[in-house]
């Protein structure tokens, strides 16, 4: 086997997944003359966590994830952080109708589609809670339009398979928002990197596994060793920025860059599985995402709803996801994964955050042992009548929540994103989960300001961040003229603008 020096790139995108597209749309729109190298250890893009199978479809937007309004200890219900995602997808709505405006990439209907998105609760208490979560949204601009009933007639007009051999008796009560939307951010991707490809200095590696990373003894660029996994072959690449996007694997590449900002990140792996229906009949009496609460100590990814998606041309109705446990950080990984990524400078932390979640350890192994008939009562909690021969079980993705060092507790578990970056910005990582993929536009813009902070300071930048995302730098919930304004344009670009039937 032989060792080559690759040419140098200015930017170095590792993995090929929905982070690094955008980053490399938004970077290749800033700077022309970029040259960009992407490397992805699998043979296709968005492969892992940003494939249709692999991740929930939902254009999160709040508008039905309980998980985003927690009810506080006072009764209240907290709606910050939904209103947070609200804005973040309507930016990233913005970009994608950007990109289709400016031929980047065709055909919106291949990625998205309006369905409506809905929140489903049973019990006294949890329809106590869902009717002051509504009126607490329904306050505000992001969340207009939202309607709220626990009329059974009008459940069943919005969710007739919910409803189907439904107890009379049982309290229940629903939210729905018509403006939801399905996102295939697999076909996304590949329609991303489709046009990234065909620019000038921009070069992309399949089947090349990255596997090591530090500051070059020579320059301040970054070195990388990057192993052809077809051939054997192995070379070296210099990069003046390196952007970590590779999902699950990001954690051991941080380790290796060795920054002081990665000090004390840990991650824990959660596997995702799928019960699929495979009767027509009962997917086509459903087109809605149906979203529920969480059962106690689950990851924010486990909470459970019954989801209309459209992958590869073709209507799918999915039930889950439920959770596993897996020592494997990507789906195509190694079981070797987490004992390696265990660290001197992590350890504490993660035994740490370990203690803090006895509740999630249960709710994991609950989870593994359970049987098809257990899986099938958990479905019958939302639709009754569903007949075991109709579903079949799918493997989802993997998921890597992020651990991260506490003053108070010593290690704290997240269940976000985390973007860690060098303090010369010449490198910057993406670490974490839910709800990543659909608010990428906004992840993205955070690690370009903390990555070129003097390039984004000038009117050039500032004028084109501006063209792609009119509402760059302002609050969209305090500006309900402006919101208006670039959600008409958004939908009417992406063929949001009104419901459609999947």
């Amino acid at each position: 086997m032989s060792t080559t020096i690759n040419q140098e790139p200015d930017v170095v995108l590792i993995g090929a997944g929905i982070m690094s597209a955008t980053l490399g749309m938004f970077l290749k729109e800033l700077m022309p003359e970029v040259k960009i190298d992407i490397y992805e250890r699998l043979d296709v893009a968005a492969a892992e966590s940003s494939d249709a199978w692999n991740n929930a479809g939902t254009g999160h937007s709040a508008f039905c994830e309980l998980n985003y309004t927690p009810e506080m200890p006072n009764g209240t219900v907290e709606i910050s952080k939904a209103i947070k995602i609200a804005e973040w997808f309507e930016v990233s709505k913005q970009f994608w109708a950007y990109l289709i405006e400016q031929k980047r990439i065709s055909k919106p209907e291949d990625f998205v589609r309006s369905i409506p998105h809905m929140s489903f609760v049973w019990g006294a208490d949890n329809v106590d809670y869902l009717k002051k979560r509504f009126e607490a949204l329904s306050k505000h601009p992001l969340f207009k339009g939202m309607e709220y009933t626990e009329d059974r007639n009008t459940l069943e007009s919005w969710m007739p398979l919910v409803m189907e051999g439904r107890d009379d008796s049982q309290p229940i009560a629903a939210t729905n928002m018509p403006i939801g939307t399905d996102v295939n951010f697999g076909e996304l991707t590949r329609d991303m990197f489709r046009w990234l490809e065909k620019q000038p200095g921009v070069n992309m590696f399949f089947n090349q596994d990255v596997s090591g990373i530090r500051r070059s003894a020579k320059s301040p660029k970054w070195k990388l060793k990057i192993k052809d996994l077809t051939t054997g072959e192995k070379k070296r690449v210099y990069g003046k920025f390196v952007f970590i996007g590779a999902g699950g694997g990001s954690l051991h590449l941080l380790e290796k860059a060795g920054i002081p900002e990665g000090d004390g990140f840990g991650g824990f792996p959660v596997s995702g599985q799928w019960l699929k229906c495979i009767n027509e009949e009962v997917i086509q009496k459903h087109n809605a995402k149906v979203y529920g609460k969480a059962s106690v100590g689950a990851p924010p990814m486990s909470v459970p709803h019954v989801d209309t998606r459209m992958i590869n041309g073709k209507k799918e109705l999915l039930f889950g996801p439920y959770a596993g446990f897996s020592t494997k950080f990507l789906k195509q990984g190694s079981y070797f994964d987490l004992p390696t990524s265990i660290r001197a400078n992590n350890i504490a932390p993660m035994l740490a955050a370990g203690y803090h979640n006895m509740s999630l350890t249960k709710y994991l192994i609950q989870q593994v042992t359970q049987s098809q008939d257990d899986r099938m009562e958990a479905l019958r909690e939302y639709l009754p009548d569903a007949k075991k021969e109709d579903w079949v079980l799918e493997t989802a993705g993997q998921r890597v929540q992020v651990i991260k060092k506490d003053e108070k507790q010593g290690g704290k578990l997240e269940f976000g994103t985390e973007v860690i970056n060098s303090a010369d910005g010449s490198l910057g990582v993406l670490l974490g989960a839910s709800p990543g993929a659909s608010t990428a536009v906004s992840i993205m813009l955070d690690l370009i300001e903390r990555c070129f902070p003097e390039q984004i300071k000038t009117e050039a930048w500032q004028q084109k961040l501006r063209v792609m995302i009119p509402s760059y730098g302002k609050a969209l919930n305090n500006n309900p003229e402006l919101l208006a304004e670039v959600r008409k344009h958004s939908d009417k670009m992406l063929g949001l603008e009104a419901t459609v039937t999947i």
